[in-house]
């Protein structure tokens, strides 16, 4: 740019020298007018240049912007995938849920038939029972208690007053209640001995509680004999802690005086039946 000024200086110095007012005046003028185009120029070069640097920070933030939205869409894509993978083990956890509850459904339907079939041999027993030892009798009692059947005999048709010797009369009811034991091999027989209250003290007897048992075993001895497998046959006492009545008259204290015959289906059979349902249901 100095140059060109210099020049332009050095040009008039010689014009004016070698050529007219009239001529120089022209040059003059359009040395004007080729000045103002330098610097119209100029000024739009300097605006060029800054349109150039706001064009490039606009470049500049449109890839960043570009590197945003890529990573974003990539998240979306990952974010997709994900919820994929999770929807599948969505689908297998409700499927495994599904089957789950089928296998228990299955089971219940067939705790619901086992029961059914309890329940039905339940009601044989009772009905053998009852025809067995007379159900007019008042002293014999058949009833189901929780599911177990058990036959109440009345201390008296079974010992004298004090003792726990067998009558003879009692040993024509056993014989019954031995037949209906002897009809159910796969079921045991418990033999509860009950007392009233009253203090018992008699020889090797101390108390209640042994003349409980003792009954207990009285029984199960003559039921042996009538040809009841003994396998089958359990001896237990309560002594006077599980009364029917309260022990404050002596008729309440005689109904309290009994023997139950619990029938009973037995422990290792009932784990068999569990383990062999076990069983069924792991080769489905």
């Amino acid at each position: 740019m100095k140059k060109l000024m210099l020049l332009s200086v050095v040009g008039m110095f010689i014009l004016t020298s070698c050529v007219s007012k009239k001529d120089f005046m022209a040059l003059e003028e359009k040395h004007k007018n080729t000045q103002d185009l330098l610097n119209t120029a100029t000024v739009k070069l300097n605006s060029c240049i800054s349109d150039k640097a706001a064009a490039v920070a606009r470049l500049d933030a449109m890839k960043d912007q570009l590197a945003d939205l890529r990573k974003s869409n990539q998240d979306l894509i990952d974010t997709k995938g994900n919820l994929t993978t999770l929807t599948q083990k969505g689908a297998e956890n409700l499927e495994k849920s599904l089957e789950s509850l089928k296998e228990k459904d299955l089971k219940i339907s067939r705790l619901q038939d086992a029961l059914t079939k309890k329940d039905s041999v339940t009601l044989a027993i009772v009905t053998s029972l009852k025809k067995a030892v007379g159900i007019n009798d008042p002293d014999i009692e058949v009833n189901v208690e929780k599911g177990v059947v058990f036959i109440s005999i009345a201390d008296k048709l079974l010992f004298k007053s004090g003792s726990y010797n067998v009558t003879s009369k009692a040993k024509n009811v056993l014989a019954k209640v031995a037949k209906v034991i002897q009809s159910k091999p796969d079921f045991e027989a418990m033999i509860e001995g009950h007392t009233d209250n009253r203090s018992y003290s008699k020889g090797v007897l101390v108390d209640n509680w042994d003349l409980s048992v003792k009954r207990s075993t009285s029984i199960i001895r003559v039921l042996q004999e009538l040809g009841v497998n003994p396998s089958q046959l359990i001896a237990a006492g309560r002594s006077s802690y599980v009364p029917l009545e309260d022990n404050e008259t002596a008729e309440n204290r005689s109904k309290n005086r009994r023997t139950r015959v619990v029938v009973l289906p037995k422990i290792d059979q009932f784990y068999e039946m569990i383990e062999q349902e076990m069983k069924n249901l792991s080769k489905e």
